[in-house]
């Protein structure tokens, strides 16, 4: 018991005096209780001694009591001056900083009014030179309208001389110099490509002839197939399902527009992409040869035949790139080359017009003493871009040039090939005129291509309509499938030299306004015919 007012200095150092007094009387009364015991237990014959005792232990804890209450009193003092002093130190730190943000403050308002001040003078400069290119515009303007006026009058004096407005004699002028450039045009023009053709005429003949000669390769035209033979005109009904929902399934499923009219035994798949085509082609033909035809089956089906073709695709871009021994191509440029597979041009495959293309610019260019490997390369990608122009906007050179660049192919000559092989961009290496070549060798050799009776027809009045438009033309004929327009002109009214430059005119309106395989010749016919009938 004598330990507690200890224990609770050492506990409490910030305990208030009034609380050390309560605890001192609590210990007082604790000793009297305990004198009280005393008291009790002890026997008569001790009971004066057991009270001078209990009186000497209630002093001792009165004195203990009071010395402990001294201790916590004086702890508790400096704890306060301890605290005190510790405030006093924060405040002069907050008060540092409030002082150097006072001097940040009032530094950054020097340097606002130095920034105002530089504005005011530049502001002042900007006006004066305002002003002065004000006055300038206007004496710039003052000296035009001066000089319109001397133009005007001597115009109008020249007119009164000529006794000619300004529009004729402006006609005038441009007329005569129109002739006579035309003419002398015409002949430096003839005398040039003449000259040029002398010269490169056996030289091309003879490196395409070794190309094609050298590179054989069967004559046929591929075409993907549109229509699905059926065994009964029961199975249409079946195929279109209860209220459409079987054909709808397939439409939805394939993406393609599936037509079922009155023509007996089959019925008509039309799609603009021929992988999809291709693709509900396969499903109706397993379907019919099934027999089970409602939606989940046909769900099931169409997603098996997809995947079958997708790979079919990868085999084909795989194999093609094997063909023509090209590596370090992206996986990405491997499968649009096999897409080319499903895809025609005029009944010509793709796929293997790109071979064709790829060995033969690879022969034109070794006879060239060019990069044979970069040729044939250049020839084997350069209509990549059919692999996705149904589903971009643009023509398929640039749409395939975008696509081979952002798939990793580096090098110039390949990406220009690409984008020029039509000549939409303009020929930066040797090997985009030896792909458009070899592109024209392989797309005009026969049977390499099919067209339809309406389109050949439209091409063969474009043909005579072009040529009948050039001046001085009497009659116009296509011949040779297309190949070849020979035009007739009027003697009279056009020379030697012009009907040279009708030739090269209809020419490049059949080039830039036409689309062809091949090549087309323009042949002009001039000649005098003189008659006279004896009697």
């Amino acid at each position: 018991m004598s330990n507690l007012p200890t224990m609770l200095a050492q506990g409490g150092s910030d305990v208030p005096l009034s609380v050390v007094l309560v605890i001192g009387f609590v210990l007082f009364l604790l000793g009297a209780g305990v004198m009280y015991i005393a008291q009790r237990t002890i026997t008569k014959q001790s009971l004066a001694s057991a009270k001078a005792e209990a009186a000497s232990l209630v002093e001792r804890s009165k004195e203990e009591a009071r010395n402990e209450a001294e201790k916590i009193r004086l702890e508790a003092e400096r704890n306060a001056l301890a605290r005190k002093e510790k405030f006093d130190s924060e405040i002069e730190a907050a008060r540092g900083e409030i002082r150097e943000s006072e001097r940040r403050l009032s530094k950054r308002e020097d340097l606002i009014d130095r920034k105002e001040e530089t504005l005011a003078i530049k502001e002042k400069s900007l006006s004066e030179t305002g002003e002065t290119l004000r006055r300038r515009e206007q004496g710039i303007a003052d000296r035009e309208a001066e000089m319109q006026k001397l133009r005007d009058e001597q115009a109008d004096r020249l007119q009164e001389i000529a006794q000619m407005s300004r529009d004729e004699a402006k006609r005038e002028l441009i007329g005569r110099v129109e002739e006579q450039s035309r003419l002398d045009i015409a002949k430096v023009v003839r005398s040039i490509e003449e000259k040029a053709e002398a010269e490169a005429r056996e030289k091309a003949r003879e490196i395409t002839v070794m190309a094609v000669q050298r590179y054989a390769t069967e004559h046929t035209s591929e075409s993907t197939v549109r229509s699905v033979a059926i065994p009964s005109d029961d199975m249409k009904g079946r195929i279109i399902g209860r209220e459409g929902r079987n054909i709808r399934a397939i439409e939805k499923a394939t993406g393609v527009d599936i037509i079922v009219d009155d023509t007996p035994g089959v019925i008509v798949v039309s799609c603009f992409d021929k992988i999809r085509q291709a693709v509900a082609v396969e499903s109706l033909e397993r379907l019919i040869a099934d027999g089970r035809l409602h939606p989940t089956r046909i769900e099931e089906v169409v997603e098996k035949t997809r995947n079958e073709i997708n790979e079919r695709v990868l085999a084909a871009g795989k194999d093609a790139a094997l063909e023509v021994n090209l590596g370090g191509l992206h996986p990405k440029v491997i499968e649009a080359m096999g897409k080319l597979h499903y895809r025609t041009s005029y009944g010509q495959n793709v796929l293997r017009h790109s071979i064709e293309v790829a060995y033969l610019s690879q022969l034109i260019a070794e006879q060239l003493e060019l990069d044979g490997k970069l040729a044939r390369r250049c020839g084997f990608l350069h209509d990549i871009g059919k692999a996705m122009d149904h589903e971009m906007e643009g023509g398929h050179p640039k749409i395939g040039m975008d696509f081979a660049r952002q798939h990793g192919e580096k090098e110039e000559a390949v990406l220009n090939a690409i984008g020029g092989h039509h000549a939409d961009i303009p020929s930066t290496t040797f090997y985009t005129p030896i792909v458009m070549a070899a592109d024209a060798v392989s797309s005009a050799r026969p049977g390499a291509r099919r067209e339809s009776m309406e389109r050949y027809i439209q091409r063969l009045n474009d043909l005579q309509d072009i040529a009948l438009a050039q001046p001085g033309v009497i009659e116009a004929y296509a011949i040779q499938a297309g190949r070849e327009v020979r035009v007739m002109v009027d003697a009279d009214r056009v020379g030697d030299d012009e009907a040279y430059l009708i030739a090269h005119d209809i020419a490049k309106r059949v080039a830039d306004e036409m689309t062809f395989p091949g090549e087309i010749r323009v042949t002009v016919l001039r000649e005098t015919r003189a008659i006279e009938v004896a009697r």
